[in-house]
């Protein structure tokens, strides 16, 4: 009989535990192995040469925190079944089975507009077949239905384990301190009124930290100028190619993504699916090492810019830019490359962040007199009040000429 009851040792967290053998099953089958294929920051390691850490990193971070998340709560005197850890526990691991590769900027693209999270319930549901069973609860807790709030909150929430495993972990591996949060003091804070999770009120400044720290990760790593351009190349890659397919260019690809690529739009079948949870960043990166020998200039260049590391120019700005400004460039791109599709190489990409939403699931603070406060209500907070509106950046990318 194997022993299940595993130890992993974790480069963020330290030792994990898998305290339940049905976790250690899930993490064993293909569809969750394949996770170790797939980057959790995309592209992000030509910025931050660290970031080359995976999904499969990210789901066992979150399962640990939702662990320590359950036994703080069990602490204060909240009753957790173990039928309801094993649920909570197995929907934060799944969380992310989904994923396409290179994170979110593929998905539109291979399954027309299928968010990961259908793809997770799917994978999710196939799974609950083959273990009789036994994820039920864990789904229900996924799709946010469970009747008890605070495992739905714990798992998809403005303060939830998911992100509070992947701010660490990012800002461990890309080394940019600033996203740096102190989880366990966060976890400790944790607590549930009427069902609902919400969070002591001398934590207050531990929640703050936490919401700022995910600001600054947001500007400084996941919407930095040239990751955002970075992701944006890849949708660009992924569509040049589809549209050649359409027009009959045979462009070589492994098995599967071709497929993909020569997908029109449809309801998924079964081997959309199959054939989905074979593919991996590996899949993408070789087909962009081979399309820079394209004929399709466009297609070539842009595979040149990820796999070479040359990528576009970028500028940045709080305002859109100027439409002379934009067509200069491309007149420049046409006449530097021959070129009379330049426009393809010239694009205005912009972000937004509204980093703490007072009316989408607010934070609550529980005061000592057992009274219920929204996080920028309470006369405690200094930054919350602040961070309420939504920040807006636009980035013109052009090629180096």
């Amino acid at each position: 009989m194997q022993n299940k009851l595993k130890i992993i040792n974790d480069p963020v967290h330290g030792f994990i535990k898998i305290p339940h053998e049905i976790l250690f099953d899930v993490i064993e089958h293909p569809y969750f192995q394949r996770l170790r294929r797939i980057s959790q920051t995309g592209l992000l390691n030509l910025i931050f040469p660290g970031a080359t850490h995976t999904r499969f990193h990210h789901a066992i971070g979150a399962m640990h925190l939702m662990f320590t998340a359950l036994e703080t709560l069990k602490q204060k005197g909240i009753d957790i079944s173990l039928e309801e850890e094993k649920g909570a526990m197995l929907a934060i691991l799944m969380h992310d089975i989904g994923h396409g590769p290179f994170s979110h900027a593929l998905e539109s693209m291979l399954m027309d507009d299928w968010h990961h999270e259908n793809l997770s319930l799917l994978l999710m549901n196939r799974l609950n077949d083959e273990f009789d069973g036994q994820l039920s609860t864990a789904i229900e807790m996924f799709q946010g239905k469970y009747h008890r709030k605070f495992f739905n909150q714990l798992i998809s929430s403005q303060l939830d384990v998911d992100r509070l495993d992947y701010l660490n972990r990012d800002s461990f591996f890309t080394g940019v301190s600033e996203g740096n949060i102190n989880t366990q003091r966060i976890i400790s804070m944790m607590n549930v009124c009427k069902e609902e999770l919400v969070i002591d009120a001398k934590g207050v400044y531990s929640i703050e930290n936490f919401l700022t720290a995910r600001m600054f990760m947001y500007w400084q790593v996941y919407y930095h100028k040239t990751s955002a351009l970075a992701e944006f190349i890849l949708v660009k890659i992924l569509e040049r190619a589809k549209y050649l397919v359409s027009k009959g260019v045979d462009l070589p690809a492994t098995e599967n993504l071709k497929y993909f690529l020569n997908r029109g739009k449809s309801v998924a079948t079964d081997e959309d699916v199959e054939r989905f949870t074979q593919l991996d960043d590996n899949d993408v990166i070789q087909a962009m090492k081979i399309w820079q020998k394209s004929d399709d200039f466009i297609l070539s260049y842009w595979c040149k810019c990820v796999i070479q590391r040359n990528l576009p120019k970028t500028i940045i700005s709080s305002h859109p830019f100027d439409e002379k400004f934009i067509e200069e460039k491309i007149k420049n791109t046409n006449d530097f490359f021959g070129i009379d599709n330049g426009n393809e190489l010239v694009h205005q990409i912009n972000r937004s962040l509204l980093p703490y939403d007072t009316e989408k699931q607010p934070i609550y603070l529980l005061q000592k007199s057992g009274e219920v406060l929204k996080l920028d209500e309470s006369e405690d907070q200094l930054l919350s009040g602040l961070i309420v509106h939504k920040t807006r950046r636009y980035i013109l990318a052009f090629p180096r000429l």
